[in-house]
């Protein structure tokens, strides 16, 4: 006998509802989201799973952003559940409304947002679901947080680049070299005008660089011409406007730096979380898979064994495209299913572009991939290619070993 516990999570309340497998409601009842409040319930479950009684105990909770994480671990600690043969699922908001759906008749409350979960346990086949250790979750804070930093990082290089324009719109066109290099940036922070930049000796520009880039320019009598160059061909700005988009680009730039700096504090701290983590090894034998793609793989994945096999790792990744199929028809062209954790799918993707350029197994799959439809070739072939690390991933991870590649058999006779 199982008992299932569906709980609605807010910011303040947790709404329970309590049902056996014949689908009755048992009760229902609301309690504060509070140390306290867990408390309470974890008691009212333990007295409803001995009225039964259940030998096992079933509990799910919508993963609603940072409000479920408290109650879900709580519940999946708690000695005296762990003794019931408690499992704790932490189910994708989206699989809830999709379910439902059946339910056409029902208001939209939480009391029946609670009964909905815990019929959606009684019908089983979730996925997942257990909730993660604690060290990976740790983990997983971090690397969240970088995939976040990332992302704004990117959009302040671009909203540089747009500002950048106005005041020289002949840069990108003439300067063969990173606009984000020290020593450029240096330069745009000194606000200087471009009448005073086309008007400098090359031969001065030209140390500016050298002792800003650290003696990194291979040739900085080069680009300093080709920065007066630049400098030459742009449009000239009225002081006002000039003055603003100096301020502007000085405040991005000391942006950018901000979030780099961020970045590098962030991976030294990952790099001391993952070092003991099971699997850590395994992932960065794979060539190309660097300390960030193991860590981000590593922190979303957690446990291997939450997972039946490699495939319910590629659709928890998303990675997982819907079948069309009528009487003798397969639709050939379908489409990658939209729900799946999306930061395991990023790190994913983005390792599977890295062990592409490595790999020659790899490398040759993409290419494969890349020739078989003449449009969308290189997403729709590195996502492919991702999905086949899931399998290179769960193997490895499974079975706590190091990357070996195929051996080529020459079939030569010597």
């Amino acid at each position: 006998m199982r008992l299932f516990v569906g709980i609605d999570v807010s910011a303040e309340q947790l709404e329970a509802c309590f049902m056996n497998m014949d689908g009755d409601k048992l009760e229902a009842f609301q309690v504060n989201n509070n140390l306290e409040g867990a408390q309470y319930l974890r008691n009212r479950i333990l007295s409803a799973a001995d009225k039964l009684p259940a030998s096992e105990i079933h509990i799910g909770l919508e993963a609603t952003s940072v409000y479920s994480w408290h109650p879900a671990m709580y519940l999946h600690e708690d000695d005296a559940l762990r003794k019931r043969k408690t499992k704790v699922f932490t189910i994708n908001p989206k699989l809830i409304n999709k379910f439902r759906e059946a339910y056409a008749d029902l208001d939209k409350t939480d009391r029946l947002d609670a009964w909905i979960i815990a019929d959606r346990l009684r019908f089983g086949r979730l996925t997942t679901s257990v909730v993660m250790q604690e060290r990976y979750l740790a983990l997983q804070r971090i690397t969240r947080m970088r995939f976040h930093l990332v992302h704004n990082l990117t959009r302040e290089k671009q909203y540089f680049l747009q500002n950048l324009f106005y005041k020289c719109n002949a840069f990108r066109s003439e300067v063969d070299s990173s606009v984000f290099g020290h020593a450029i940036m240096e330069l745009l922070l000194e606000k200087y005008s471009l009448d005073e930049i086309a008007n400098m000796d090359v031969a001065v520009l030209a140390d500016y660089l050298k002792d800003k880039g650290r003696n990194r320019f291979p040739d900085p009598e080069g680009v300093a011409a080709c920065i007066q160059k630049a400098a030459r061909a742009s449009y000239r700005l009225s002081k006002v406007m000039e003055d603003s988009i100096d301020l502007v680009l000085g405040t991005s730039i000391l942006s950018i730096r901000s979030i780099q700096a961020q970045l590098k504090e962030l991976d030294k701290a990952i790099e001391k979380l993952i070092e003991d983590l099971p699997g850590a090894k395994c992932l960065r034998s794979i060539p190309g898979i660097d300390l960030v793609y193991a860590a981000g793989i590593l922190s979303e994945i957690g446990d291997i064994e939450r997972f039946d096999d490699q495939a319910a790792v590629a659709k928890y990744a998303g990675l997982v495209w819907r079948k069309h199929q009528s009487g003798p028809y397969e639709a050939e062209d379908t489409k990658r299913i939209r729900s799946g954790n999306r930061f395991l799918r990023y790190y994913l993707v983005e390792a599977a572009n890295s062990v592409k350029n490595r790999d020659p197994e790899f490398g040759e799959y993409y290419r494969k991939k890349y020739k078989e439809v003449p449009k969308h070739q290189h997403k729709r072939a590195l996502v492919l290619t991702a999905r086949k690390l899931v399998r290179l991933v769960d193997v490895l991870l499974r079975n706590d070993q190091l990357y070996t590649p195929r051996r080529k058999v020459n079939s030569a006779k010597v």
